[in-house]
Parts: structure tokens; sequence; C-alpha cells
């Protein structure tokens, strides 16, 4: 039904449904609104109306209403009146069912209606894809992709000791007297109060007394369950020192000691004993309003094998960077390991594992457990919930993200995020050396979900810069464990997405000699072989390039493929070098040199911002390449002089909102996004929904009346 504030929203394409919600006099149309609303049929404070797009239908439904209502059929401001009748109860429900059915159809409809600007009255694009709304007069949304009034907080129902003790509302020592006073915990806390720069200041003195990391990690995680927002701002007082201890390289060492320093419960386990109840087991979790999941079965842990339930260390720290690098609220974000057991004989026999002490089930089981929990997510957080794969293994993980991504708003961080990170890397490379990618030709150490994600988005940039597929393909080489990947290979072990980049040649079964007859520019090592780019390599590859290009992706440190010293004293300084892991600067022959860590975090939490932002309800290819090009634009000359590949990680929230921003854009103009109107100033639209991490106020404020 349209709203006479809006004619031009008055008219809906036959397969297609939308929710209608005003604030101040202002109406955004989603398609994602529906299923969050019935989840949460009690919040729903406006009413939600749907027009069949066959008149006699139209006809019908307003007889329906008026002999429901008592009034006329058109009804158009119905801000604020409760969704109670069987009527509207009946017509969500029919909304909801069309929204499932023609939800494919709605997308393919929106993504033509930006090629062509037709009249047609049946256009819903028409209501919002060319006319932009200033939204900045307008409050900020309390969730991501709903308008709100404010925050979800009811002030009455959080009491003093709640604010003292509960995480989210925690201030510590940062509690003035008076508020001390009026909630009721005077005499609780110490008499001093601190600002938040002298609790910051505390936390990092307290900080670095502790010797080892993982005495650093187990800290921050503790200090993360006492005092959220404080834990943050530690994060964000020095984020290049902080994330190492969050993230890789020491959540590596975290997850292999998870059972022995687990202290608190921290996210979901889901084991495959669930199974047929995973819904149940979802909906135990005390947020309904889950935005972004990171989800591992733990087989595939970094380079560190399969560690089973231990895995949960990853989508903890991952989750973490979510709000420290892109805002993400904390209380959107799900941690969650599905446990299926590990074949690692060391972790059965550990008395205190904390995962399912069974060998690791495999096959339709396993299909229809994973189908499930996808299923279960949706149903119980809505269609436009992100789930990110993380660390399953090579062969689930390509199945899993073919089987999900045209249907599912998912992405494999590990295929896909390290893939754009090192495309970036590779365009800024190419900044010095003033090439195109085309003109190169690449050599990969390692075909696994990594390198095979690489390669097929390096593959994408040369059809961008004019290559065929062939012409493309003919430039990346790749090696594995049997050695060079060549059609007919007597070895074997060439699986479908290997035998993608399989070239015409004859066998070859060392890197090294693989280096001398292929005659690399760029050599990629996402192998998790420590030390494999040797000095014969590397002093190779300076011999045949004049700026030889070398990265060392593989984490944690010890299975980095090089060290950047290594690279730079072998190509004698020549090389553009960039890792996984962090490494300190490097001086060689008078230069210093500060290698650049090609970390997916540069990537996954804007690519989530945006995805989010955006409403978008599938993720495709194109979204990593859009990342990787705005990352490599942000690289500035200074950097690349220095011999840093990404700008510095002081910078990587500006890069995480950036990212974000040329994703919505992107979305918008693919028709991918589902959020109406389209913001006209896109970044502020953006900045407005991210997490605050500045106190609150803890008792309302005072107005005279």
């Amino acid at each position: 039904r349209s709203s006479p504030t809006n004619n031009n929203h008055a008219h809906t394409h036959s397969c297609c449904c939308a929710s209608s919600r005003v604030c101040s006099n202002h109406t955004t149309t989603t398609t994602t609104t529906l299923e969050y609303e019935l989840s949460n049929f009690a919040k729903l404070t406006t009413r939600i109306t749907t027009k069949s797009a066959a008149e006699g239908a139209a006809l019908a439904e307003q007889r329906d209403i008026a002999t429901d209502t008592g009034s006329t059929p058109d009804l158009p401001q119905a801000a604020g009146l409760p969704l109670s009748s069987r009527h509207h109860w009946n017509q969500l429900q029919r909304s909801l069912h069309a929204l499932h059915h023609d939800q494919q159809q709605l997308r393919a409809y929106s993504s033509s209606s930006y090629s062509n600007n037709s009249n047609n009255d049946n256009n819903v694009a028409d209501m919002s894809v060319n006319k932009q709304t200033n939204l900045e007069k307008y409050a900020p949304r309390d969730r991501l992709g709903l308008w709100g009034t404010g925050d979800n907080e009811v002030v009455g129902s959080i009491s003093g000791f709640d604010r003292l003790l509960d995480k989210r509302f925690s201030k510590g020592l940062a509690f003035t007297h008076e508020e001390r006073q009026q909630l009721g915990i005077h005499g609780l806390l110490p008499y001093a109060v601190r600002d938040e720069r002298e609790q910051v200041t505390h936390c990092r003195t307290l900080l670095d007394r502790l010797e080892q990391s993982l005495d650093k990690y187990m800290y921050l995680v503790s200090l993360s369950e006492r005092n959220e927002r404080l834990f943050y701002k530690v994060l964000a007082s020095d984020i290049a020192h902080m994330m190492p201890l969050v993230y890789t390289p020491t959540v590596g060492l975290a997850c292999q000691r998870y059972s022995l320093i687990y202290m608190k419960q921290k996210g979901m386990f889901i084991s495959i004993k669930d199974k047929g109840h995973v819904y149940d087991v979802l909906k135990n979790w005390p947020e309904s309003d889950v935005r972004a999941i990171v989800v591992t079965d733990g087989e595939r842990i970094l380079g560190l094998g399969d560690l089973g339930a231990n895995g949960m260390g990853i989508p903890v720290g991952k989750l973490a960077l979510y709000t420290a690098l892109a805002g993400i609220k904390p209380s959107q974000c799900l941690p969650i390991t599905l446990d299926v057991g590990t074949n690692t004989e060391s972790i059965l026999e550990d008395p205190l594992y904390i995962g399912l002490r069974e060998k690791r089930v495999t096959g339709p089981v396993y299909d229809e457990f994973i189908d499930e929990f996808m299923h279960a997510c949706v149903r119980r957080f809505g269609q436009n919930c992100l789930i990110q794969f993380e660390d399953f293994a090579n062969a689930n993980a390509f199945r899993l993200l073919a089987q999900y991504r045209e249907s599912f708003c998912t992405f494999n961080d590990d295929i896909q995020g390290t893939a754009s990170v090192a495309v970036a890397g590779l365009l800024a490379s190419l900044k010095i050396k003033k090439t195109k990618l085309r003109d190169n030709v690449l050599l990969f150490f390692g075909a696994g979900e990594a390198a095979l994600g690489i390669a097929n988005l390096c593959l994408m940039a040369m059809r961008n810069e004019g290559l065929s597929d062939e012409d493309a393909k003919a430039r990346i080489w790749m090696v594995d464990s049997r050695g060079l990947i060549v059609r007919d290979r007597p070895k074997g072990g060439l699986t479908e997405h290997k035998l993608h980049f399989a070239q015409v040649h004859e066998p070859i079964d060392t890197l090294s000699e693989a280096v001398r007859k292929v005659r690399p520019n760029v050599l990629i090592g996402a192998a998790a072989q420590g030390g494999a780019f040797n000095q014969e390599i590397l002093e190779l590859m300076g011999e045949i390039n004049q700026t030889p290009i070398i990265f060392a992706l593989s984490n944690p440190t010890v299975k980095a493929e090089c060290t950047a010293e290594e690279a730079y004293t072998h190509t004698k300084g020549r090389c553009i070098f960039a890792s996984g892991s962090p490494f300190e600067p490097v001086t060689y022959n008078g230069q210093k040199f500060y290698p650049g860590q090609g970390n997916n975090s540069y990537i996954f939490p804007g690519v989530a911002l945006g995805v989010l932002c955006a409403g978008m309800l599938t993720i495709p290819e194109q979204v990593f390449l859009v990342a990787a090009e705005r990352l490599a634009e942000l690289v500035s000359k200074e950097d690349l002089n220095k011999g840093s590949l990404y700008p510095p990680l002081a910078n990587i929230v500006k890069c995480s909102v950036a990212i974000a921003e040329a994703i919505v854009d992107y979305a918008y103009k693919n028709g991918l996004a589902t959020i109406r109107p389209e913001p006209a100033n896109k970044l502020s639209f953006i900045k407005a929904q991210m997490y605050d991490i500045d106190y609150p106020r803890s008792v309302p404020a005072v107005y005279k009346m």
C-alpha cells in the first residue's frame, strides 16, 4: 500500500513485497525488515503493509482492511499503531512468505533497473534508486539497516548493579561520585575517580608488566569481559601494537592452549550432537539482533591444523577486530564453533580438552549439519545476517562457499579476504614498478584456500585490464606439494580447483626449478612451510628481476616462507616485500625498509561494515576486487618509498571505513543494496552506525518541565 507522502512509492513489482516504516515524516523501504520484525514481534511498533501487484488482489485486500478496521482502505499515516489484529498478523505472514519466494526475482529486477530507466509502473526500484535522501537530519540508526529512535537500552530496566558488573555498561572507576550515589553503588568502588585516559594508561601499564604474549592475550580477554568499552579503548590507543596480541600471531598460540586457558564462556559451541536442534540452540544466545557471525569447525586453524573446539579463539578474535577496526557493535557479533570432533590424537587425549572427544564427522552427516546451521541462522537472525566462514579445511571451504554464496550473505575470509589483501598489495607494488598486473608472471607456492583465492582474484583483475581468460591464466603458475601444477601430471593430486590453473608444461618437482623455468616477476608463498623461500630461491628472483615482488603470506610467523631480513638481504635490497605476519624494520646497505603486513584485517572488517550498511543479501566476488582496489588507492607515496605496500596499521580504521564506503556505493550501483532510501552522504551514513567506544551517560539527563 502506498504512502501519500511519497506518490512515487505507489507501485510495487508483482514479484516483491516491501515493508514501510515511517519515522519523522520520512519513509524507508527494505526487503530485509520483515524477517527481523517477525522474529521480534513484540518489538514491532509500526504497521507493515504490502500491496499485491494484481489489481483484483489489491482491491480484495483493501476490502479486507476496511472490514477489519472499520475504516477506509487508505491508511496514510500508520506510524505508531500496534500490530495486534489478526488481519495484521496474517498480513505479516503473507509478506514474509512472499519475501522468501520472490527474493531472487527481486534482486534480479532491482539490478536491471540500474541499467535502464523504465517508466513501467511496476518498477519497485524507482522508489529510491534515483532519489538519494539526506539522512543527516534524522537520528542515527540503532540497528544496522533499520530506523530507530536511539539505542536499545531501556534505562529503567538496568539497575545500578548491572551498570557496575555488566561489561556492556561498566565504567569501572570512571563512575563519578554523583553517579555512584544515584545508582546505589556508592561504597562498592574505591574513592578515586579516573577519566578514560587514566584508565587506558593504567591498563597499558599492567599489560607492559607481562612478558609473555599469551599472558597479555589473557589479560585483554579478561578486560573485555569486565569493561567492554575500556577494552576497545585500549586497542584503539595503539592498534598496531595491540592487533598482534588479540589476533595473529598470538591467537595461534592461544588456540593451541585454549582448553588450558579457558576461563569464561565466549560465543557459542554447537556440537554434532545438536544436529536436528541447531535452531533451538541458537535461541539460547541472549541477543536477538545479531548481524555478523564468524563460524569455524576448527579443522584448519591458521597453519596449525585440526584443533577442534580449541579453534574458538579465531572467531572470537575476528569479531573483536570487527568492532575495533570497523565499529560493528559487539552485541551484534556472534562467534560460533561447530564442534564435529577432531582427528588430532594429542587433543583427544588431553584431559583438559573442552570439546567433543570423538573423531571428526564427515560426509553426508556433516553436510546436513552445516546446512541446518545455515538455515537456522537465517531463521533466527534474518536473511541479511552476515555469516563468515573461517578456517575450514580446503575441500570443505571451497565447496561450502560455492554452495551458499548465491543464496546467503556469506564469504570465506581465508579464500576471499586473503585474496583481496594480497591483490591490494600487488596493485600497490605495481605503482613502484609502473606496470600493470597483466604485464607480470605470478608463481604461487601453495595451492590451498589462500593461494587459489588470490589466483582467482588476480584472474578477475587481469580480465578487467583487458586480457582474455586464457591469456590471464597463462600468467598464473602454481606449485603444490607434488610440484608444478600441470595438466596430466604423473604424480596426480589435481583437484577441480587446481585444474583451473593447470598449465601445459613438462612436470617440475621443486620450487627452485620452477622459478628457473617459469621466471616469475612475482613470488607468492601461501603454503605454511616456514623457510621455503631459501637463499637460492631469493637470489634467483633477484637475478631474474631488477625489482622482484616477494610475498611470504603464511602465518603465524614461524610458518612464514621467509623473513623480511632474508628477503631484502638475498635480493640485495631490491625486492618489494610483504608478509602475512608482522616483521620489524630492516636496514640493508644503509637503507631502512618497513615491510608491509598483508593482514586480512585490512579487508574483512571493512567488507563486513559495507555489506551490513547496504543490507546486501549476497556478496559477489567483485566486492573483494573493489575492496582491494580501494585499499591500494589508500597507500601513499611515503608508504611506498619506505617499502610498505599497505597503509600504516595506525590508519586501519580509516581504511575500513573507506572500503565500506566503496562497497556501499558498489551495492547501490549494482542493485544489491536493500536499505532504502539510498543515503546521499554514504560516509556519514556509515559513521552514524558505528560503535561508540566513549562511555555513555549512566543516568538519564534531567530537564525542566
